[in-house]
């Protein structure tokens, strides 16, 4: 064989292997719940019961998706979104998501909505490795990846939120004498141990009074009473919105006029300050990390400009100035960039794994200087923040961009 038919022949080879290596590259690879045409995904939502309030939430990413859908999916996919009622109530979300999971067979869980239905699942989504993916809660047992390596909560950890109003505190009121109102579950118990960790030493003698209440009181009337008898100069809120609106009004009831920090999940004007009163609500100091769209600063704003357009169009009866149809379009929008992610490799455990190796991605609705990163260390989406006070109207934002740096959980 000649110098030239050598050098052919080897250069033929050279060919062959690269277009059989590129076809390897790209090779599909699928999970149950993902075909080349579909991604189906599920999730529960409390669409009656007591915490219905949050029903918008799955209205809201229900009508984002129809959205891509429209824009021809994700790498040419469509998403279908099954979604059923757990009612909030935790022995119905475990029925609910077995039925996804082992009935209509789901690629993934996505953003479950509260602390005690997504704790009653999360063993036996981690046991079949399914991804338990953008959870609506907090509570620091979602961000655990050690114990829970398929959980992955989208809301920020509760923990993290209150070392942020203890940084908060220290700064501007280090004298204050600090009552506490919260949940008795994981979520008020995460915000108390976030508290006085951050707090640290001085804990103890700021702290002067501590009560909590059921999901199921009636009211928080008591123990608000019980909170002014110690003094306290500077209420820390760590409970939900219908609690949180009678808090306010049982404040001006009873003439207490103290600090009021109220933590983010019942920041919304909608669900807790409107109910509670527009005006009794004037001066509550809570923290945010997304753009509120009631703020006229950010009325030129592509992003929330792009929200308005997305509600008008798709969620016309949604309230587009409430937080939490904010916080799902914003939930929704990074569950979008995790998948296109993925490519073709839409397998759980890839799911997770570009879950967890975001770099420095900006919602379109983030807060200037913020960023979501993750690893597979830290699970946290959101932990830069950003304090703001109520202005009888909307929120102000004030004060620079805080980062909890505490430990994870």
């Amino acid at each position: 064989m000649s110098f030239v038919a050598r050098r052919l022949a080897a250069f033929s080879t050279a060919i062959i292997l690269l277009v059989i290596g590129g076809n390897t590259h790209a090779q599909k690879e699928y999970d149950i719940g993902a075909t080349d045409a579909e991604i189906k995904i599920g999730q529960t939502v409390p669409f009656s019961g007591p915490y219905s309030v949050y029903a918008s939430i799955g209205k809201t990413e229900a009508a984002y998706l129809k959205m891509i859908n429209d824009q021809g999916g994700i790498n040419g996919r469509k998403i279908t979104l099954i979604q059923y009622d757990d009612a909030y109530l935790p022995p119905k979300a475990v029925e609910q998501v077995r039925k996804l999971v082992e009935g209509d067979e789901v690629l993934f869980m996505f953003q479950l909505i509260g602390t005690a239905t997504n704790a009653a699942v999360q063993k036996y989504l981690n046991s079949r490795k399914v991804p338990q993916l953008l959870t609506g809660t907090g509570a620091s047992r979602f961000t655990d990846p050690k114990n829970y390596p398929w959980t992955l909560a989208f809301n920020p950890n509760f923990k993290s939120e209150a070392r942020i109003y203890a940084e908060y505190i220290l700064a501007n009121h280090p004298d204050a004498k600090i009552a506490v109102l919260y949940q008795n579950d994981d979520v008020g118990r995460d915000y108390v141990a976030g508290l006085k960790g951050g707090l640290g030493e001085k804990a103890n003698s700021m702290i002067v009074g501590e009560a909590s209440y059921e999901i199921d009181d009636p009211t928080v009337d008591s123990q608000v009473v019980k909170l002014k008898s110690t003094g306290a100069d500077l209420l820390f809120d760590a409970s939900t919105p219908k609690f949180a609106a009678q808090t306010i009004r049982k404040l001006a009831d009873i003439e207490w006029a103290p600090v009021h920090i109220l933590e983010m999940n019942a920041s919304a004007i909608s669900a807790t300050l409107k109910p509670a009163g527009l005006g009794l609500s004037k001066g509550i100091i809570s923290t945010s990390y997304s753009k509120d769209p009631s703020d006229p600063q950010w009325k030129d704003d592509p992003g929330v400009k792009a929200y308005f357009f997305f509600m008008a169009k798709y969620y016309p009866d949604g309230d587009k100035l409430n937080t939490l149809n904010v916080n799902a379009y914003s939930a929704a929008e990074l569950l979008v960039h995790i998948l296109r992610q993925c490519g073709d490799n839409l397998t759980r455990e890839n799911v997770m794994r570009q879950a967890t190796s975001i770099k420095d991605y900006i919602p379109s609705l983030a807060l200037p200087g913020t960023a979501v990163s993750t690893s597979g260390t830290d699970y946290r989406i959101n932990k830069q923040m950003q304090m703001m006070r109520f202005n009888g109207e909307r929120w102000e934002l004030f004060g620079p961009i805080i980062e909890d740096t505490g430990p994870v959980r």
